[in-house]
């Protein structure tokens, strides 16, 4: 399976801006621009895209497990922060609030766990990048 975006940006890094589109179409021509990114402006942004993803990818991570540990969740509400600092993504922080009936602390702690490891974006941000670059 694969999933494809594209990102199209004109201009210069500062004064520029760009769409995002998704295979989906969830994101269809969604701007994105330097102040959409490190200050306050209308559009999405990398790192909040990161964030859904990562928060998306854990929760489903988590029913899985809670699923194989024979519980299934009522809610599980995952918020997820990025922090971004010099250029580079240094934290993916994030806070869990769960209803499961019937869990014990110690099962449900370790079903978080393995869901924080597992989760594919949990892996991604920890891994080999490749770049297949052509100039046109």
């Amino acid at each position: 399976m694969k999933r494809t975006a594209t990102a199209i940006w004109k201009g210069s890094g500062k004064e520029g801006q760009g769409t995002l589109s998704s295979q989906s179409t969830v994101l269809n021509n969604t701007q994105y621009s330097f102040n959409s990114r490190f200050a306050e402006g209308i559009g999405t942004n990398p790192e909040e895209l990161v964030a859904a993803a990562h928060a998306g990818c854990f929760s489903m991570k988590l029913s899985f497990s809670l699923n194989e540990a024979g519980f299934t969740a009522d809610e599980i509400h995952t918020d997820c922060a990025i922090s971004f600092e010099n250029g580079a993504i240094v934290e993916s922080h994030l806070t869990l609030r769960a209803k499961v009936p019937g869990i014990d602390a110690d099962k449900f702690a370790a079903c978080a766990e393995d869901a924080e490891k597992n989760c594919p974006i949990s892996k991604l941000l920890n891994t080999k990048i490749t770049l297949d670059a052509q100039l046109v």
